[in-house]
């Protein structure tokens, strides 16, 4: 049993550091480029467990809460990034050129934005690589298949039939398919269908079952019944897989926030809202199993991260750059009052976030109903 928990911590402070990492160095990357001394580079928050300086005195360190981590920058007060302005003042205008606070509006929002955007390419970077390796799925968006007693079968698709699209989004590849009605828990989706020469349209709604995520967690997804033709894998050059990559992702992408947005209106259920506990079981076993699965794994919640870090929340990355773009379209930067009041509210909202997955985690791991 301690084995199999240190096990699940180990593997869940590698997948969350690779990906902290990635975001982290996106913002330190792009910040150097525009001349800004970092003064600290952190996997974790708290108390400093190992570290070291680099030429350009940049302090690197793993510290004790491996929750995530920050670059702090030369005139920062803190690791949210907020301005230390009686330090600032106290500058030379050579030093003060050295600060972020102190660099343009586009460069401040490059900055900002490097640390998301560096989640999607490491994203995309696994993806293109899955698809290098094993090829890609050549098999059409028709219909093999028609399980009995399905949503497809009262419905009145037929083998043979053309799925085009899903809803609003086209259909490339059977592949989609599952992704597409994802999000269409008990609720009705509309199918656009080639048969032969007819085009025809047909509403049914999947059904819900009880599936295993891969993992060995017990899921629910939505079912329409249909299988496709044998699935064959077609090689592909790097260009074609870097397109199909970013498409994915930008399918995962939309996925996430149709879920999110059917959370907040009630048409789904929270359950499935994993905390730091939930990840941590989610690594363990990602890792228990092979580097593949480790892998997407590291891909999905990499996506994932970048995706919620631009929500327009103060403290996160788009809280920052919704600032930004207020003092754009206004002229000058927003009272400070207004921004402080704001990251107390942004620090109100994800502590709430973080409890309330951290007691959903709790809950589902002693199973209490």
């Amino acid at each position: 049993m301690i084995m199999d928990l240190l096990h699940t911590l180990g593997s869940f402070f590698i997948v969350l550091s690779v990906i902290v990492f990635v975001h982290e160095f996106g913002h330190y990357f792009i910040a150097k480029l525009c001349g800004v001394k970092i003064e600290a580079f952190s996997i974790g928050f708290g108390k400093e467990i190992i570290g070291w300086n680099d030429k350009s005195g940049t302090r690197w360190k793993i510290s004790l809460l491996p929750l995530g981590g920050y670059v702090k920058m030369f005139g920062d007060s803190s690791e949210a990034s907020t301005a230390d302005n009686e330090a600032i003042e106290k500058m030379s205008e050579l030093d003060k050129k050295l600060t972020f606070h102190y660099k343009s509006l586009p460069q401040k929002m490059a900055i900002v934005s490097a640390g998301p955007l560096a989640n999607f390419v490491l994203t995309i970077a696994i993806l293109t690589y899955f698809i290098m390796t094993s090829g890609l799925p050549s098999v059409d968006p028709i219909v093999g298949q028609i399980m009995p007693d399905s949503p497809a079968q009262s419905a009145g698709l037929q083998p043979g039939d053309r799925i085009t699209q899903i809803n609003e989004d086209k259909v490339s590849s059977f592949n989609d398919i599952p992704y597409l009605i994802s999000t269409n828990l008990g609720t009705p989706v509309t199918l656009y269908v080639t048969r032969g020469t007819e085009q025809m349209t047909i509403v049914l709604t999947p059904k819900e079952v009880e599936d295993d995520d891969g993992l060995g967690n017990k899921i629910k997804r939505p079912l329409i019944g249909i299988k496709s033709a044998e699935i064959k894998y077609e090689e592909t050059h790097l260009g074609g897989a870097l397109y199909e990559a970013v498409r994915r992702t930008y399918i995962i992408c939309k996925t996430t926030l149709k879920v999110i947005g059917q959370m907040i209106v009630g048409d789904r259920g929270v359950h499935d809202l994993k905390g730091p506990i939930g990840i941590a079981q989610l690594s363990g076993q990602a890792t228990e199993r092979d580097l593949h699965t480790t892998l997407w794994l590291i891909a999905m919640l990499s996506a994932n991260l970048g995706l919620v870090n631009l929500f327009p929340i103060p403290l996160l990355d788009g809280g920052h750059l919704m600032y930004y773009t207020a003092e754009a379209l206004s002229g000058r930067p927003l009272a400070q009052r207004v921004q402080e009041y704001g990251f107390k509210l942004g620090f109100a909202i994800l502590f709430a976030l973080m409890a309330f997955t951290i007691i959903n985690d709790v809950m589902k791991l002693f199973q209490v109903s």
